[in-house]
């Protein structure tokens, strides 16, 4: 490797630490120089703290000199993001120039999982109903305002069938739901107790759904997929829970169904512009719970998604195929 120039990596000084133990052994030995915003790069590994506070729709200065070294890499070739998604505008840029995109799918899938089963049950169990009541130091037992209806039994139709679909589905099943998962294709699911449709065949399923729960990736096939037509068919007293994207809903239709009771209840991590305004409905109505999209964040989400960098950086010096391609 002595005629091989070194590997010219774009990370942050926090990235970089993350993952110095590992670094050298992915490498193979190869020498490496890891480059600041404003030089060229082969290949870069864009870190939560990169990120940072910043959204895909408002992007803070620091979030952008970054997005804007991408860019303005001549040699770059490959691009590891912390995310499970790689809908943010500078990664279809990338790719539109043969620059690779890999994500971090799977790494904060079990914490999703858990965050997305608590908004379950926590809309089951009345949960917004009975913290207004804590706040406003009214004793208002729920046998005095109707009965949370069972769980077992009802049926949960899961939009998206990776590895937050899959978890989830596995704990609803347990807890006595009857799951319907909507996917890519009509192929039959993980589990073949479980009925299985298409994106497109989503509408078929809807009259069923006393749960929906969003966990797709955005693309073409999904924006937009659950518009006021699909929430209409859409049985009295159901919920919706959505930790994918905002995009996937149409939000002022969401924003009616909950208004006029076609809706029951929502869960929301995601929303179609973040932040959240200020003025929108959704923090206020009382059968919504919102949250600022961190349905998949924990303490220990930066050493998984720095694993699955080192293990893709491996892949790319032995010339195999990555893990996680954005297609």
């Amino acid at each position: 490797m002595t005629n091989t120039p070194p590997l010219r990596i774009l990370m942050s000084p926090q990235a970089a630490a993350q993952t110095a133990p590992g670094l050298q052994a992915a490498l193979d030995g190869r020498a490496h120089l890891l480059v600041s915003p404003g030089g060229d790069a082969d290949i870069a590994f864009v870190s939560r703290d990169v990120t940072g506070l910043s959204t895909k729709h408002e992007l803070l200065p620091h979030t952008q000199a970054f997005h804007d070294a991408l860019r303005h890499a001549p040699s770059l070739r490959w691009v590891h993001a912390h995310s499970a998604g790689a809908d943010r505008p500078v990664y279809g840029e990338l790719r539109a120039r043969g620059v690779e995109v890999t994500t971090s799918s799977g790494a904060n899938a079990s914490v999703v999982v858990q965050t997305a089963l608590a908004g379950v049950l926590m809309l089951a169990r009345q949960f917004p109903q009975l913290l207004a009541a804590q706040r406003v130091h009214a004793w208002s037992p729920l046998l005095g305002s109707g009965l949370p209806r069972d769980l077992a039994g009802q049926t949960a139709v899961i939009v998206g069938w990776g590895p937050i679909g899959q978890g989830l589905g596995a704990l609803l099943a347990a807890l006595g739901l009857r799951i319907v998962c909507v996917r890519g294709s009509e192929a039959p699911a993980a589990a073949p107790a479980h009925e299985s449709v298409s994106y497109e065949r989503l509408h078929t399923v809807l009259p069923r759904a006393d749960w929906l729960l969003l966990a797709c990736p955005l693309s073409e096939r999904t924006r937009g997929l659950v518009g006021a037509a699909a929430l209409a068919r859409m049985p009295a007293g159901a919920r919706l829970v959505n930790v994918s994207r905002g995009e996937v809903v149409d939000e002022p239709a969401l924003i009616d169904a909950l208004r006029g009771g076609a809706l029951s209840g929502a869960y929301l991590d995601v929303f179609a512009h973040e932040p959240l305004s200020a003025d929108s409905p959704l923090w206020d109505l009382p059968n919504v719970i919102v949250t600022p999209h961190t349905a998949g964040h924990s303490d220990g989400n930066e050493a998984r998604v720095a694993g699955i960098f080192l293990d893709n950086l491996q892949r790319w010096m032995r010339g195999e195929p990555l893990l996680n391609r954005v297609a």
